[in-house]
């Protein structure tokens, strides 16, 4: 989710899922330790909890990039060893590290060792020839050695030449079981299903197999899934998408009045109104305006559909709905 889960984007999902943990796009330890750490790092506080994901392979620079990142307020510090993008292997980071599983080890046990908040790994199932069973079985034992328990596991292979990040999302099979098999076998961890979770039956259904489930690009171009999703757990969840817009435009206001475009705030919420009647004007309008150097929060009022939300049956039922929570 590189460039795409940024700062705006996560005050965005929050609006939808007060209770969903968040997840920062992936930040090499390269650019915490030397970059911009508040515009790469700063979020708002609305955003709890989130949790910072790392990409690296040095232990030493992960260790203190994790401290830094903790430093910051984040509520889990994540190591992700599943990207398989050209520019991330070329830093010796991302899914090419699951050939290494003893210094993925090294990393988050270094990790682990100076903050107090959780240390996570994200990774594939598999990489290149390497995809059986028992080489994950065996990758997620010598992982667990560093003291990590949480596993967010994308149930597809990654291949590093040939396939393009995009190809890897979509051409390696999905292989639940793997992920299932997991669980069952690593019980006491925590098993998180990441990959093809595009509806929410299916992420109620994973529910009853794994601990929790991801949703990425889904939950970027359907974003109303999430508050699907939450008031069918019976958790928090924004009641209606017309609400969502009222406190996007406030926050846009703010955003703008400190020297912010709206583009960086409205390019997220393209797809707030995905299957909905209007849905094709709302992106339309934003997506002309939107640049405009003048673009200010009422865009998104004339963009919004003018169906009446009660005319909307695809609206969850009011839950408890909030913004102003102490972080």
């Amino acid at each position: 989710m590189m460039d795409w889960t940024d700062r705006h984007c996560r005050f965005f999902h929050r609006q939808l899922a007060p209770g969903a943990l968040l997840y920062t796009e992936m930040v090499t330890t390269g650019a915490v330790i030397h970059g911009d750490r508040e515009h790469l790092l700063g979020f708002d506080p609305a955003e709890h909890p989130v949790a910072l994901q790392l990409g690296g392979s040095d232990p030493d620079e992960l260790a203190q990039a994790a401290v830094i990142g903790a430093g910051f307020g984040y509520d889990e510090i994540n190591l992700n060893v599943g990207c398989p993008s050209d520019r991330v292997q070329k830093g010796r980071f991302g899914a090419c590290l699951m050939k290494e599983p003893e210094l993925v080890r090294d990393c988050l046990a270094a990790m682990r060792e100076v903050v107090e908040v959780p240390v996570t790994v994200k990774t594939r199932i598999g990489v290149d020839e390497l995809d059986s069973e028992d080489f994950l079985h065996g990758f997620v034992a010598t992982v667990a050695e560093s003291g990590v328990d949480t596993f967010i596991l994308h149930a597809r292979k990654a291949w590093l030449s040939g396939l393009s990040p995009k190809q890897n999302r979509e051409i390696p099979p999905l292989a639940y079981e793997r992920v299932h098999g997991i669980k069952q076998a690593f019980a006491d961890h925590t098993i998180v299903l990441n990959g093809g979770i595009v509806d929410v039956e299916t992420a109620v259904a994973e529910l009853d197999r794994v601990d929790g489930v991801m949703l990425g690009r889904a939950a970027y171009q359907n974003p109303w899934i999430l508050a699907e999703l939450s008031a069918r757990l019976g958790l928090p969840a924004a009641g209606s998408r017309r609400a969502v817009v009222e406190v996007m435009a406030n926050y846009a206001r703010r955003h703008i009045e400190n020297g912010g475009r709206l583009q960086q705030i409205a390019r997220h919420m393209l797809g707030l109104f995905h299957g909905q009647p209007g849905a094709r004007s709302w992106r339309q309008k934003l997506s002309q305006n939107m640049h405009l150097p003048d673009a200010g929060p009422e865009l998104l009022f004339e963009a919004c559909p003018s169906l009446p939300v009660s005319a909307n049956k695809e609206e969850p039922a009011t839950v408890e709905y909030g913004v102003d929570r102490a972080g």
